[in-house]
């Protein structure tokens, strides 16, 4: 066991040296010609995404993956490059190129007749998108290899108990059904344990890749506004396609006092849209709070430089302890977040089953 233990508290160290290399390559780049270290800046630019996959820097070499661009000007039609010919966003190329500064700020734009900068059509694989596509086929191959086992397994003359990998996932996912979708949704959970499930996983594959500072993973995907909005207008469109008449009826015409219903019915109508607001939130503040407590406790080694070597020898080991305690809570904090958002998940739908109340009592 002691073994073992060693073993995961190497692992986590090696992730966060491996991540402090890859912030300290790029504050080195970002302080050339004696410039500030601008900590809020730096924050945002790692946690944004990018049409590059910077890895590290070797010498005075960045080392990336240049990823496909896809975008439709307004006179050039569609366009299919790579991002390198961006030259790490210092170029140009068609007549695209990313914007430093203003409302578009590391997107790509183009300029119009009248000079001004806009938005082509940009469907590109960009870093997020890509740490999506990745996620998701992992997600995908993790599930179907149980589904297969278990279809084997049902045919076979001699069924055998799942052991390994089968019985862990098969563990996993039990819990999740049995103790988060079952008493949550109700007696028609079975028809909402897919969506439960399959939301499940990708949000904890997605965290957990998050995490791992080594490509193809490090992207913060569950840190993007965009994706958890997507997510939540699932969980919204679920809740409301197969909400009950009951449901309806407790949100146009609430069991209240005659006077209290044009008071009650608009809020009702407003939960309606502020629930999947708050798993919107939820997910995206924690999962982006997480990633921006570990980047500023890196960048506290380079703010203390100036500061004498001893103080920046105590800050720097301070960070790196509290970097590596951090990377232990946001794994912790990787489950929890899956498990909220299929918890509220399953809680929004089963609130959504409602039933008559005179059905309730004949059960």
């Amino acid at each position: 066991m002691n073994s073992r233990l060693k073993y995961i508290f190497v692992l986590v160290c090696l992730f966060v040296m491996g991540s402090t290399s890859s912030y300290a390559s790029s504050e080195e780049h970002s302080s050339e010609g004696e410039k500030s270290l601008n900590v809020k800046e730096l924050i945002l630019d790692h946690l944004a995404d990018s049409y590059q996959w910077h890895i590290t820097t070797w010498g005075d070499h960045p080392i990336v993956v240049s990823l496909p661009v896809i975008v439709k000007g307004e006179n050039s039609g569609w366009n299919v490059f790579s991002a390198a010919r961006f030259d790490h966003g210092h170029s140009a190329y068609k007549g695209f190129y990313i914007a430093q500064e203003g409302d578009y700020k590391g997107k790509i734009v183009e300029k119009n007749a009248s000079g001004d900068e806009i938005r082509p059509w940009d469907i590109s694989i960009t870093k997020n998108a890509f740490a999506l596509l990745v996620c998701s086929i992992i997600t995908l191959v993790l599930i179907m290899s149980v589904a297969r086992w278990y279809k084997k397994n049902s045919t076979a003359e001699s069924p055998k108990a799942p052991k390994g990998f089968i019985g862990f996932m098969e563990m996993f996912i039990m819990s999740v059904n049995d103790d988060i979708i079952k008493p949550c949704v109700g007696k028609n959970y079975k028809k909402f344990a897919p969506y439960l499930l399959t939301t499940f996983f990708f949000i904890f594959i997605n965290n957990i890749a998050g995490l791992i500072p080594i490509f193809p993973f490090g992207a913060t995907v569950t840190g993007n506004i965009a994706v958890t909005l997507v997510l939540a207008l699932f969980t919204l469109v679920i809740v409301n396609i197969f909400g009950t008449k009951e449901y309806w009826k407790e949100v146009f015409w609430p069991e209240v006092p005659t006077w209290l219903k044009p008071i009650m019915i608009p809020i009702e109508i407003v939960g309606v849209f502020t629930k999947p607001f708050a798993l919107m939130i939820r997910l995206f503040a924690n999962i982006l709070a997480g990633h921006s407590i570990v980047l500023g406790l890196v960048c506290l080694i380079f703010l203390t430089v100036k500061l004498g070597v001893a103080i920046n020898s105590s800050m720097t080991v301070v960070s790196v302890v509290l970097t590596i305690f951090i990377s232990f809570v946001e794994i912790l904090v990787a489950y929890i977040q899956a498990y909220v958002f299929t918890m509220l998940s399953a809680v929004f739908i089963g609130l959504a089953q409602a039933e008559p109340h005179h059905a309730k009592k004949h059960e």
